[in-house]
């Protein structure tokens, strides 16, 4: 007998993802392969693989699946990249980054989500991926450049912090407040020194609390 989530993950990888335009096949292939209901409470696995984001705790969110492939497909990773992630969150979206570059640094404020992912890497024997508590906003300055930085959680402007930690020719994907107070999702890339941005489009994210995002 199939197993009910392998149906409902064919069903998410061939309605909301590939039919909303994500092609990249390697990425694809990950997210057809992680079992997404893994990553949230007993009591919401059967709407895991629905097309929306669910609650984790602590006012948090796993991100729609959608939201997930695009951000990551935008940072046209190829498997040599050093990466920084503001947000662990759950630690989906970090697994699914850890199969496709070389090496992960998460960042989680909140102790409670960081443990609990910690332990779904070591369940997945994941070697790839190192993670602190402590402020994203801040980046990881000691370990910095990054060849890609993606944020999880929405800035309230653009943070000269890691955008000094993207590496030159590197590539930065988080959600950004406008004037008008909508979230826009945009890519950084470093060019020369300079910041070139694209807006990928309106979104919706917890925001980013600390010394350099929101005070609460």
């Amino acid at each position: 007998m199939t197993d009910p989530y392998t149906i409902a993950r064919k069903r998410m990888i061939s309605e909301q993802i590939k039919r909303r335009g994500i092609s990249n096949e390697k990425l694809i292939s990950v997210m057809g392969a992680i079992p997404r209901h893994d990553f949230v409470d007993e009591a919401l696995k059967a709407r895991a693989y629905t097309d929306g984001a669910l609650n984790i705790g602590e006012s948090q969110t796993i991100s729609q699946p959608y939201i997930v492939a695009l951000m990551t497909e935008t940072l046209e990773l190829t498997g040599r990249e050093k990466v920084l992630e503001i947000g662990t969150g759950c630690g989906y979206q970090t697994v699914i980054l850890s199969k496709l570059a070389k090496k992960i640094h998460t960042i989680e404020r909140i102790k409670s989500l960081g443990m609990k992912a910690r332990l779904r890497f070591k369940g997945y024997g994941l070697k790839n991926i190192v993670m602190r508590i402590g402020d994203g906003s801040l980046g990881w300055k000691e370990a910095a450049p990054f060849d890609r930085i993606l944020a999880a959680c929405v800035f309230p402007s653009m943070s000269k912090m890691l955008a000094e930690q993207l590496a030159e020719n590197g590539t930065m994907v988080f959600p950004l407040t406008t004037g008008e107070g909508v979230q826009k999702l945009m890519r950084i890339r470093k060019k020369n020194g300079k910041l070139l941005k694209e807006d990928l489009g309106s979104c919706r994210f917890v925001k980013l609390i600390g010394k350099y995002g929101y005070k609460s």
